[in-house]
């Protein structure tokens, strides 16, 4: 057990705290890092997931394991296996010329993370995205932070609306949405054309996107370009 005077501690991504993270560097995909406590650097983590967001939340996470009084060695080993939520960067095929991801993203803020996160470990890449809207009225109400997000990608394919429990309304489609994102490589396409569309884009780097039913696609993809 670790004993210090004070009860409140800091902590933060990479800026001077009681914990946080030092000499970070991507090798593979993979975040390795130096963990910085109130009284020593331990080196040599290793963060299973990729996306230096991900990295802030272990770091809290390494702090309360400190202070709890778990070894470095159990720490260091709980952080590289561990492989985050299902459809959450889920990299489902990686090899050299292809990286395919999936990703239950579907509020702006998480589509930004995840398709920053993309061009952190892939730069230079072509970046394709597959998203699917969820909701008639969070499409309409969010349609410019969307267009702004989805504006990062090389290329954008929409599927229609996920409606979930709502009934459509007038004018909001994802025709609607595809009009503002900046973007001149873009396109609708319905999920019965999906994979003939992705066989003639031929992505270096494919995200889908999306919490209805994209994830009814993961598997037809990942066989077509397996």
């Amino acid at each position: 057990m670790h004993h210090f005077q004070f009860t409140a501690f800091s902590y933060s991504l990479n800026a001077e705290a009681n914990f946080y993270a030092k000499n970070i560097f991507i090798r593979e995909g993979l975040i390795h890092f130096d963990f910085v406590t109130p009284t020593e650097l331990i080196p040599g983590f290793i963060l299973g997931i990729p996306g230096i967001f991900n990295l802030e939340n272990a770091v809290a996470a390494l702090a309360a394991g400190y202070l709890s009084g778990i070894d470095a060695g159990a720490l260091k080993e709980a952080l590289r296996s561990f492989r985050g939520v299902e459809r959450r960067f889920d990299v489902q095929i990686s090899r050299p010329d292809f990286v395919y991801i999936d990703d239950y993203a579907h509020h702006p803020e998480e589509l930004k993370a995840c398709i920053l996160a993309a061009r952190e470990l892939f730069p230079g890449r072509r970046l394709t995205g597959v998203f699917q809207p969820h909701l008639y009225s969070r499409t309409r109400d969010l349609a410019d932070d969307f267009a702004r997000v989805l504006g990062e990608l090389d290329s954008v394919i929409l599927l229609e609306i996920y409606p979930a429990r709502e009934q459509p309304i007038e004018g909001v489609t994802s025709g609607f949405l595809l009009q503002k994102i900046p973007v001149e490589n873009k396109r609708i396409c319905l999920k019965t054309e999906l994979i003939g569309l992705l066989k003639h884009e031929q992505p270096e780097i494919l995200l889908t996107l999306g919490a209805g039913d994209i994830d009814q696609m993961v598997k037809p993809i990942t066989e077509a370009f397996t």
